[in-house]
């Protein structure tokens, strides 16, 4: 009994881990892809491409800020929880 309850929770962590992966993954390439076509739209506009990519940086700054935050609960959390 205690070992399938191991495997079982093992299994959970593992199946977690991965969608926090995969989470993480869309958020980067998610962010990556809407920080260039705002860039390509001021561009096409008539703004200076040095000025779009320095307005374009505010969701990189963004999602740090985001990815800060969500790190920061599961630290609140995991704090909370002792064994």
């Amino acid at each position: 009994m205690k070992i399938y309850s191991i495997l079982s929770i093992t299994g959970s962590i593992i199946r977690l881990i991965n969608s926090l992966l995969v989470l993480w993954l869309t958020l980067r390439w998610k962010v990556r892809t809407a920080r260039r076509a705002f860039e390509r739209e001021l561009i096409e506009q008539g703004m200076a491409a040095k000025d779009a990519r320095r307005l374009s940086a505010n969701y990189s700054k963004m999602k740090n800020q985001i990815m800060s935050v969500f790190k920061g609960s599961l630290r609140k959390n995991r704090a909370r929880i002792s064994f």
